[in-house]
């Protein structure tokens, strides 16, 4: 079984990789995370809101329309209208100052892509780690006995960063976290502009890295109102764990 791990700078967090596969070479594992590493850099030059010439920062200064974009920006734009749709507005990246800033969910998008990547490079488990957007997949081979067990992903408590307050176990899939960690309260809430009051944490596990980044923004702004979007079929098979902001309290579905 080869292993490699690599974390490097980007989006202004750090990213952390962990792959591994018995069927590979440490060569392909190696070339597998350089192309995930140019991706990732990729994604910063066309969806940073820092870099002037980013396509992201175009479209807020009004020099290009979302039709003059590449189809990657295209895509995230789309993405967005579905996580505004599904969550009844309470995610909105065109209601920021500035203009539309796909940050909620771009880091979910991209460290599904990376997951997939990894595996094209022929790495059978998987792990991208993007601040808390995490994309999985095959589980994780277990040194000790041989077996193949499911990732075991801690969400630790926002107010004391040494207490892991859930775990949840994935083969396959994404899970994504919003909370009161290294940036504060930072979301604005799109329906009045201040900052978002209705959570202190919010978990999302499912299928798609993108929806659960969004979705974990949402729940964040929206709270135990947000509970209702997940009786929607499209959210069928996702998970929501949440720390109330004022009772200080947990709700899942």
């Amino acid at each position: 079984m080869n292993h490699l791990r690599s974390q490097f700078p980007v989006w202004g967090t750090i990213v952390d990789v962990d792959i591994a596969g018995k069927d590979v070479s440490t060569a392909q594992l190696d070339a597998g995370m350089q192309k995930v590493k140019d991706f990732c850099h990729g994604v910063d030059e066309d969806f940073s809101t820092y870099i002037d010439s980013s396509w992201v920062t175009r479209l807020r200064t009004g020099k290009v329309g979302i039709a003059d974009c590449p189809a990657a920006v295209q895509e995230v734009w789309q993405l967005c209208l579905q996580a505004k749709y599904l969550s009844d507005d309470a995610f909105d990246p065109w209601a920021v100052d500035g203009g539309f800033d796909p940050s909620g969910l771009v880091k979910g998008w991209a460290a599904d892509i990376c997951a997939d990547m990894l595996i094209s490079a022929g790495a059978q488990h998987v792990q991208v780690n993007a601040a808390g957007d995490l994309a999985l997949r095959g589980g994780f081979f277990d040194t000790s006995d041989g077996q193949v067990k499911p990732w075991k992903i801690g969400v630790v408590n926002p107010d004391n960063k040494q207490e892991v307050l859930q775990i949840f176990e994935i083969m396959d899939g994404a899970i994504a976290t919003s909370g009161t960690y290294e940036r504060g309260a930072h979301i604005t809430d799109p329906y009045t502009g201040l900052i978002a009051i209705g959570a202190k944490l919010a978990t999302i596990v499912g299928a798609d890295g993108w929806l659960c980044d969004a979705l974990a923004t949402a729940v964040m702004v929206a709270g135990q109102d947000g509970a209702q979007w997940f009786t929607q079929p499209e959210l069928a098979g996702y998970q929501v764990w949440v720390i109330d902001r004022h009772q200080n309290s947990a709700w899942s579905i």
